[in-house]
């Protein structure tokens, strides 16, 4: 009997793993972007509590009435209507002023969702970490 002089193989073949990660490597650069699309936002509860401030510091309070006129309140002082990207312009040069001003938006009830949703992308793109929603206690 002849016996052969070859060695049991101990080697895996990852050529089948390179497959796989591939595929999913591809799977993921096509879901990423649709799933970073959209405004973070933290919605406030029916109850909450008050948002906690420093004493020293004035938030940044952006109003949106029913006909979806946006007001820039800083302090005690409250602006005339002005237009979206006016109000980026505004903002942006207060955010990079004192970037931890905390940002709200009182919204009128009777307003349109995508027009609060259009200014928190615009408070977003201006510089805006996150964004509170100003509420009333039922």
């Amino acid at each position: 009997m002849a016996r052969s002089s070859r060695k049991p193989m101990s080697d895996i073949n990852v050529v089948p793993y390179i497959d796989v990660m591939l595929v999913l490597l591809i799977i993921f650069m096509v879901t990423a972007p649709m799933l970073t699309q959209g405004v973070k936002v933290d919605l406030p509860q029916v109850e909450s509590d008050p948002v906690n401030m420093e004493k020293d510091q004035e938030p940044l309070i952006i109003s949106v009435d029913s006909n979806a006129a946006y007001y820039l309140e800083v302090g005690d002082q409250t602006g005339k209507p002005m237009e979206l990207s006016t109000l980026q312009e505004k903002v942006a040069v207060i955010l990079k002023q004192n970037p931890k001003v905390s940002v709200l938006v009182r919204g009128d009830r009777h307003v349109e969702y995508g027009v609060v949703v259009d200014l928190m992308s615009t408070l977003q793109q201006s510089g805006a970490e996150g964004v509170g929603l100003v509420t009333e206690n039922p």
